[in-house]
């Protein structure tokens, strides 16, 4: 197998993108962006550190980030698995990639920046869920935001699908990474009542 090694070997191939392209990217929040972002309940981050990059699935029951001014949002870090991969990226890294998705749309919106970390009492005060605060909130400056191209959801057929049956169980993963020592059947039984009770 070979390998393009070289910009021009890559831009040879895929020639000059399209105008559209070009110009939907904006460097701040634009009504159209502002609207779009703020219907999203979920993103992706990515971040990269040292050790590589690194996706993290972030989720709310409105908005997943908080709009602070045109240039700035926040993402509240709510309770997870305490690894803070992302978190300790963005310490020693700043560069961060969001990507927020809207169930029924086939359109994409991705924002990249920098972040820093807030532990800001009055901050975290605008998250509050039923007397509970995330511990940190990762505040993002905007460098650019565009939408991407709707064809990679218009082929996974991304909403329209359910292939969930038959997967295995984090439960089946967590027993398989331990070589059967872990008891996935326990973990996934209790883990409804488990994510009830600490989902903030």
């Amino acid at each position: 197998m070979t390998y393009l090694e070289t910009l021009e070997e890559l831009e040879a191939l895929y020639g000059t993108p399209g105008e559209a392209s070009l110009v939907k990217v904006a460097h701040q929040l634009t009504p159209c962006y502002r609207q779009w972002i703020m219907a999203s309940r979920f993103c992706v981050l990515t971040t990269v550190g040292p050790e590589g990059t690194d996706g993290s699935p972030r989720g709310d029951d409105g908005p997943v980030v908080l709009e602070l001014d045109d240039k700035h949002l926040a993402l509240p870090d709510w309770r997870g698995n305490n690894r803070i991969d992302s978190l300790r990226n963005i310490i020693r890294d700043p560069r961060v990639s969001l990507m927020f998705m809207v169930p029924g749309s086939n359109n994409v919106v991705r924002l990249n920046g920098e972040a820093r970390l807030s532990a800001d009492d009055d901050l975290r005060k605008r998250f509050e869920r039923n007397g509970k605060q995330p511990r940190t909130v990762i505040v993002i400056k905007i460098a650019e935001i565009y939408s991407q191209c709707a064809r990679a959801v218009m082929r996974a057929d991304l909403w329209a699908r359910n292939d969930a049956d038959g997967l295995p169980t984090v439960g089946d993963m967590l027993r398989e990474a331990t070589s059967g020592s872990f008891d996935g059947e326990t973990y996934d039984a209790d883990w409804p009542a488990r994510a009830a009770k600490s989902m903030w």
